[in-house]
């Protein structure tokens, strides 16, 4: 130990890193954390947290609509976007010095600083000191890129440019499909701007349920988005105040802004650990095993530079796993099946589970239950809209195996769904479940009449 200045240093004071230290620190040992931009990582300062803030204010758009309907007179709203960002600027810087204080609380020491490996044992500072550790911690995260180089791409903002904007764009054009790339169509049509996403498949959110992609798409178009899918962005040309945007149809987008937000790659980028035994994975993250563990023994990776399941709160479980395992004499692999999570868009996604291609290729039996209808907040507002919920279900065993649930708060919900999924519910245990009603969770409990049954051998 004494040829080491500390326990452990830890590369990248995001979520999973804070956690891994102070939970790190908490069991004794001697902390030291890197941070070159600032403390809290992607999601605190330029993800979740601020994005979640944004959507909150996108929806008042039609608590204002929904308002008249409930007898309401609300005067012209107007909506000032550096008052929002200047808020959010607020909170932000709230919750950096929170994490800035927790870090303190448990004794980790924070370097602000870039660090960069020179060996397994040996970290470099920006400043040109060295410290020495028994064990390092990469968790760096991930970073937007921006995909092949077109003519113009100088133009284009990405996610982390889109909480800084001096100016709000009344038209933007968004490249992508994924939840970043909804979350933010969602988010600039809510507050009024024009709205165009443009994706090169052939719908959005690739990767969840075909049905539930079907209807936030035509949930998204009722909304005033134009999705246009099976095109992307050639080039952008500056006129001006405008951005004139040419797509591979040859057509063309005037906007105020254009925004790239075709995914994040993991950061492994000038951090030195070519110079160690540190693999790569082929999907562009750190290769480790189930205890974080990279090809260097003393090395370790957890959140989204490893590229597993990219969401805060895996990252924290790493983490705070990887701090068990090394620590706390308890070694702890970290599962990351059947992880719910959302999509912030307009209306709400949620899922946990199998979407159904997935359950038709893996069970021999697959039960489909599925409904839509009318949110009833809508009904007196007379907004037009549908909410979406789906159950898929093991034949053979009646476990749930996915929830699917597009409409108000389904982030909310499918945290609770979560639960009886991870523990193995069944579809008789969800019957069996008391509704709440008049609520739209109910029908979680209600649905009787499968939409569909089969599995492989029907296939076949």
């Amino acid at each position: 130990m004494a040829d080491h200045d500390v326990d452990l240093f830890v590369i990248g004071a995001g979520s999973g890193g804070v956690r891994a230290a102070r939970i790190a620190a908490s069991y004794g040992a001697r902390v030291m954390i890197a941070e070159e931009y600032r403390v809290g990582g992607t999601c605190v300062i330029r993800g979740c947290v601020p994005k979640k803030l944004l959507v909150y204010a996108s929806r008042f758009s039609d608590e204002f609509e929904d308002a008249a309907g409930y007898g309401w007179t609300v005067a012209e709203p107007t909506f000032d976007w550096p008052a929002l960002i200047a808020n959010k600027d607020r909170e932000i810087a709230r919750l950096e010095a929170a994490y800035k204080s927790t870090l303190e609380r448990f004794n980790v020491s924070l370097v602000e600083s870039r660090a960069v490996l020179e060996d397994a044992h040996t970290v470099r500072l920006a400043t040109g000191a060295r410290v020495r550790a028994e064990t390092i911690l990469i968790s760096t995260g991930a970073w937007p890129h921006f995909g092949p180089k077109i003519p113009g791409i100088e133009y284009a903002i990405s996610s982390n440019d889109a909480f800084h904007l001096a100016k709000f764009p009344k038209r933007i054009v968004i490249q992508g499909g994924g939840y970043i790339a909804v979350e933010f169509a969602s988010i600039f049509a809510g507050l009024g701007s024009k709205v165009t996403l443009v994706y090169r498949g052939e719908n959005i959110l690739r990767g969840f349920d075909d049905d539930v992609r079907e209807h936030l798409r035509s949930e998204m178009r009722g909304r005033g988005i134009t999705v246009n899918c099976g095109h992307i962005v050639t080039s952008i040309d500056k006129s001006g105040d405008e951005f004139v945007t040419q797509l591979s149809d040859n057509s063309t987008i005037i906007a105020d802004n254009v925004m790239f937000a075709i995914g994040r790659r993991p950061n492994v980028m000038r951090l030195g650990i070519e110079r160690l035994n540190v693999k790569i994975h082929e999907h562009g993250g750190i290769e480790v095993d189930e205890y974080s563990r990279t090809t260097t023994p003393n090395v370790y990776a957890v959140g989204d530079v490893t590229n597993r399941v990219n969401l805060t709160p895996v990252a924290i479980r790493e983490g705070h796993a990887f701090a068990d395992t090394v620590y706390g004499g308890k070694p702890t692999p970290v599962d990351h099946s059947n992880v719910p999570t959302a999509v912030f868009s307009e209306p709400e996604v949620g899922v946990i589970g199998l979407t159904e291609t997935q359950a038709r290729e893996q069970l021999r039996k697959v039960d489909v239950y599925k409904t839509t209808f009318r949110p009833m907040k809508a009904t007196l507002s007379g907004r037009n809209t549908r909410s979406f919920m789906k159950l898929l279900v093991d034949g053979i065993t009646d476990r749930v195996v996915g929830c699917h649930i597009v409409g108000p708060d389904a982030g909310e919900l499918i945290q609770v769904v979560g639960i009886a999924v991870k523990m193995g519910a069944t579809k008789a245990d969800f019957d069996a479940t008391m509704a709440v009603h008049p609520t739209a969770a109910e029908e979680l409990v209600t649905m009787r009449e499968k939409a569909v049954s089969y599995g492989r051998a029907a296939a076949e």
